[in-house]
């Protein structure tokens, strides 16, 4: 057993092949790599640096397109976003940009400015990154953070597709894919951070955070005004 790095339920081993163990929580449903199974960091951005994902290269335009299309579907014109783990060459933030928006990137080995995480964004894009949470409760905590009230929350990410054939499934052999989401995985992020799920399809989710409501607060109006007057006060 080990602790699910999501919601720390004790969680009973799922498989094993020749390079690491697995593990699924009962509670979240999330697969994770056994803790001792991790890459050092300096190699793991040496793999990283072996991505080539240009963007002039129209596969990956499209590829990326899975995502960015349906979230401009719904996002208003010159909106503020943030691409989280825009990697080497931030492909999609250019996509972005070239449909008016307004992009800042992060990444913790190629955009390491965390001036940009001090801020929250109309929306924020995490593609192909989610997979490589070692810490995903405190990295989607921070996502969620990121996110205004009313904006969105664009995940891509391979969903596990079936549980009994999990060893057979070729997204988990990247030595660097240590967190395996399934769809109740996504169901138990909304409701952990009180997002809704927009879209669920072909390995993009798409949350939105629910805006601010206006509601009226009697007992502060009292204490502020002596009754005299009666307000509404935004919560979020």
């Amino acid at each position: 057993m080990q602790a699910c790095p999501l919601c720390e339920q004790a969680s009973p081993r799922l498989a094993e092949d020749r390079r690491r163990v697995y593990y699924q929580c009962l509670r979240c449903d999330l697969i994770f790599a056994g803790r001792f199974n991790r890459l050092d960091p300096a190699i793991e951005k040496a793999r990283y640096d072996k991505h080539h994902n240009d963007p002039a290269d129209p596969r990956y335009r499209r590829f990326l397109n899975r995502l960015a299309q349906p979230l401009l579907e719904r996002l208003g014109p010159a909106r503020h976003g943030l691409d989280y783990g825009c990697g080497p060459a931030p492909a999609l933030s250019l996509m972005l940009e070239e449909a008016g928006m307004v992009m800042a990137v992060y990444d913790p080995y190629y955009a390491p400015e965390r001036r940009v995480l001090e801020t929250r964004y109309d929306f924020v894009t995490c593609t192909e990154v989610v997979e490589h949470f070692w810490s995903p409760a405190e990295d989607w905590a921070r996502l969620a953070a990121l996110v205004k009230p009313g904006g969105w929350l664009a995940i891509m990410t391979s969903l596990v597709p079936d549980r009994k054939n999990f060893l057979q499934w070729r997204y988990k052999d990247d030595p660097t894919h240590v967190s395996f989401y399934s769809a109740a995985t996504m169901d138990w992020l909304a409701a952990r951070f009180g997002l809704a799920v927009d879209q669920r399809e072909d390995g993009v989710v798409l949350f939105q955070k629910p805006a601010v409501n206006l509601e009226f607060d009697a007992q502060r109006a009292v204490e502020s005004s002596g009754a005299a007057e009666t307000r509404f006060v935004t919560k979020s």
